[in-house]
């Protein structure tokens, strides 16, 4: 049994009546078939006071939202297109220090290449040790990128040569905004780690080889290869706000709270332990299904995906999600990153997920044994809602269908904390710094992939970016997205003091003291770099998908 102060007629007595009562007020919705399921509510009204929005922020929300769209459309005209990249240089007259370290290095491949472990969405890439049929690059062609006599095929089998393939945008069309057509590539690209630098060797645009699908390299001129550089970070926008951010963190986090809500009671340790980690989470979804991704969302009005093209690539999204790909140690072995230098997300995140890994099993070997884990069915409920409403029942998924022994729940209750803190702080967190720079982070591109080499010009380029007023309702949505509430909850901060006993107390001093030492380490580590990467500092970590 459940170690515990209350009685055993008490338990059962809350039980009996927090359930029912949630049963209720937290039911399922189908949102798309395919997808995740939501909160049945489409007004953040419709959710029970408890896990709405404080007064505080309810009306920072607001103001936030209202100051930032207010400050970029007041500095710009909203018609048009740019005539120069010094035009797009202008559009803030105050700007974050990463934000203006991307405005002046965003062209360089070497930076270009560091943002797929460091930037917005260090999810994609991975090891290359064969070259997909699709992407026929030759040895002949990437040759005087390598070093010395080295070929491709050596440096795959050094482990050196990494891939990003953005195939599940293969085939979408693309939206129209302003009655202007947009487009969308489903780029694959090559890269080389050498001498703890990661750069870019090859870029295909569309996932087909052929004639007109050539495959640029850094020898090209300068506009042909900044334009395919371009295609690429257009990608990026539509996997790391869809998938890597939307999908993966909210959504997901969705479910594990829904599904709490019904099937732990409140006096239930592990709600306990859990409930500090939804909150606000269902309001800012709702928030987010009505502005975001509505059929009059910003999604909709400024970006190249739209609406159709959008919700088939979250189903693609939704049906490559696996259990090991919310695990970073699991992760991080999957995608063959173990050793590759200067990948801080992996660093940082390791440690973070150990730190949490330890608090979590300490908590629930406070609570269980192994018989406990597996004779309690409102924990199997739970699980099983998971597994059903988010859409992880398929055998490939490798969603555990059941718990049978303590180690098993802690990975499970390490990777809920872990994605809806961590995980979502690295992929939010640098969106305006990352993201606010328009050509580094198009939402959208007005012409079409090139079909072959030599034709684009610098004009060219400024001609495929999105438009004056789309670039500014963009840096205006990532602007609110990236900003900090003033009555955040830090990871490891628990205000409501919702345990009493001595040991999980104790183990949430540890947990917080672990938190500080990172926090340390960190700050040393950032001090020598000249770009410092703070996302996975537990200082810069919300308990939960706040934002």
């Amino acid at each position: 049994m459940l170690k515990t102060q209350d009685t055993v007629p008490q338990l059962l007595a809350h039980r009996q009546e927090n359930l029912k009562k949630q049963c209720q007020e937290f039911k399922w919705s189908v949102y798309a078939p395919g997808l995740p399921h939501t909160v049945l509510a489409t007004s953040p009204h419709e959710l029970p006071a408890e896990v709405r929005f404080s007064f505080t922020r309810e009306k920072e929300f607001q103001f936030t939202s209202g100051a930032a769209f207010t400050k970029l459309k007041l500095e710009n005209p909203l018609n048009g297109t740019w005539s120069s990249f010094e035009e797009i240089n202008e559009i803030l007259s105050e700007k974050p220090r990463i934000y203006e370290y991307v405005e002046n290095n965003w062209m360089t491949d070497e930076f270009f290449a560091y943002q797929f472990l460091n930037g917005l969405n260090p999810m994609i890439i991975k090891c290359c040790s064969k070259l997909p049929e699709k992407f026929p690059v030759t040895n002949e062609m990437v040759k005087s990128f390598l070093p010395g006599t080295s070929t491709l095929e050596s440096e795959m089998k050094k482990g050196n040569i990494f891939i990003c393939d953005y195939e599940r945008l293969r085939d979408l069309e693309g939206n129209e905004i302003s009655n202007q057509k947009q487009y969308l590539a489903a780029p694959l690209c090559l890269l080389f780690s050498t001498q703890g630098k990661l750069m870019p060797i090859a870029i295909q645009l569309n996932q087909q080889p052929g004639p007109g699908n050539p495959i640029f390299l850094p020898s090209d001129s300068e506009s042909d290869w900044l334009l395919a550089k371009i295609f690429v970070r257009n990608a990026e926008f539509n996997e790391h706000e869809l998938n890597f951010h939307l999908l993966r963190t909210h959504l997901m986090g969705e479910v594990f709270t829904v599904a709490m809500m019904r099937n732990l009671p409140s006096c239930h340790p592990l709600f306990k332990l859990l409930i500090p980690h939804t909150r606000y989470n269902l309001q800012i979804n709702i928030l987010a299904r009505s502005l975001l991704i509505s059929e009059d969302g910003a999604f909709p009005k400024f970006t190249a995906i739209g609406n159709e093209s959008m919700t088939t690539f979250l189903k693609r999204a939704a049906s490559s999600l696996t259990y090991s790909s919310l695990c970073i140690p699991d992760n991080i072995k999957e995608r063959g990153l173990e050793t590759i230098p200067n990948y801080f997300y992996r660093d940082d995140g390791l440690e973070l997920w150990d730190i949490i890994y330890k608090f979590v099993s300490g908590f629930v070997s406070h609570y269980y044994r192994d018989q406990d884990v597996k004779d309690d069915n409102e924990l199997h409920s739970w699980l099983t809602e998971i597994r059903e409403n988010g859409f992880l029942e398929r055998s490939e998924a490798g969603f555990p269908k059941s718990f049978g022994t303590v180690k098993e729940l802690v990975k499970f209750i390490t990777m809920v904390i872990f994605t809806v803190s961590a995980q979502h702080a690295a992929v939010n967190s640098g969106q305006f710094e990352f993201g606010g720079f328009m050509p580094n982070f198009p939402s959208s591109l007005r012409c079409p992939p090139p079909k072959q080499k030599g034709e684009t010009t610098m004009d060219s380029v400024l001609e495929a970016l999105p438009d004056i007023s789309t670039t500014i309702n963009t840096i205006a949505v990532v602007y609110l997205l990236s900003q900090e509430s003033a009555d955040r909850y830090p990871l490891g901060h628990y205000p409501e003091e919702l345990f009493s006993e001595e040991v999980p107390l104790k183990l949430i001093a540890q947990f917080k003291s672990a938190l500080q030492d990172l926090e340390m380490k960190i700050d040393n580590r950032n001090k020598k770099l000249a770009l410092p990467y703070t996302y996975l500092n537990p200082r810069n970590v919300d308990n939960s998908v706040a934002i």
